[in-house]
């Protein structure tokens, strides 16, 4: 069922709710009041910003992409522009109907901290590249204190003693040569990242982020969320962890996973990610 307005009656998703704008028309500008948020549902929409008097993109959202987010929880003017690329439909959210939508669609607000999250940390970078003039010193305005000053190197440790072999070495494990997934429908391969840590999801063009897995190519329902799900790899074994706020579930032998609980995988098994069906392989 879908999510219904504040008056409890009416679908959010309804006409009264969308609202449709032609390829190059704006649909709020920088400085403007704004009382709404969008989310897409048809169409690519810019972010533009103005500096030094010329409008430059900073981010080019897609369908199921949410902006103007800030107008809900803050009342600020608009903090840049939005253009749309081609003919759009934008699911048009006001206060009144805010509180519902979080309710039916929990993926949206974890969504939001996220991105809110990477900004803290863009913001927390560029403060700690600041450095105070004449002093060499980092402004330490985030770590909410002075940069900590220098102390002397500690004294090199003496070499330690080699330790003695042991008697009997324990058997060797089989290594994983080719950890990867499957898709069940065409069989293309996914395979892990070469790291510890790898994400299974969509490209998240709002906040940036880009899943090792991308499943994009195979997942033509939009089933699946923007980080959906990781996979960590400890020695020679492998762990699924569902990620927060993740839609339409996880399942692993046809169990559904509970999100944040480590599930181990082993070769052979069939993982289905929203309503994507892969086998994960070892070898």
């Amino acid at each position: 069922m879908p999510p219904t307005a504040a008056n409890g009656n009416e679908p959010i998703d309804s006409p009264q709710h969308l609202a449709r704008f032609k390829a190059g028309e704006y649909i709020f500008r920088e400085t403007e009041p704004g009382t709404e948020m969008f989310i897409i549902q048809e169409g690519k929409v810019e972010i533009l910003r103005k500096t030094r008097g010329k409008e430059r993109r900073v981010a080019l959202l897609e369908e199921g992409d949410f902006f103007g987010e800030m107008a809900i929880l803050e009342d600020l003017p608009r903090s840049a522009s939005a253009r749309a690329v081609d003919a759009c439909a934008l699911l048009r959210i006001d206060s009144t109907t805010f509180d519902q939508m979080v309710r039916h669609h929990p993926e949206i607000p974890v969504r939001m901290l996220r991105k809110l999250s990477s900004r803290l940390r863009e913001a927390d970078l560029h403060l700690e590249a600041d450095v105070t003039p004449g002093s060499g010193e980092r402004s330490g305005i985030w770590q909410g204190k002075p940069a900590a000053e220098k102390q002397p190197p500690a004294p090199a440790k003496p070499p330690a003693k080699p330790v003695a072999a042991a008697k009997a070495k324990a058997p060797a494990r089989v290594t994983p040569q080719n950890p990867r997934f499957v898709h069940k429908g065409s069989g293309t391969e996914f395979p892990l990242a070469p790291g510890d840590k790898t994400y299974v999801g969509r490209f998240d063009a709002t906040t940036g982020f880009q899943p090792e897995i991308d499943l994009r190519e195979v997942d033509t329902d939009r089933s699946t969320s923007r980080r959906h799900a990781r996979i960590e790899r400890r020695e020679d074994l492998f762990f699924l962890r569902e990620e927060i706020g993740t839609a339409n579930g996880t399942y692993v032998g046809g169990q559904r996973v509970a999100t944040g609980v480590d599930v181990e995988l082993n070769d052979g098994d069939e993982v289905k990610f929203g309503r994507v069906r892969m086998v994960f392989h070892t070898s």
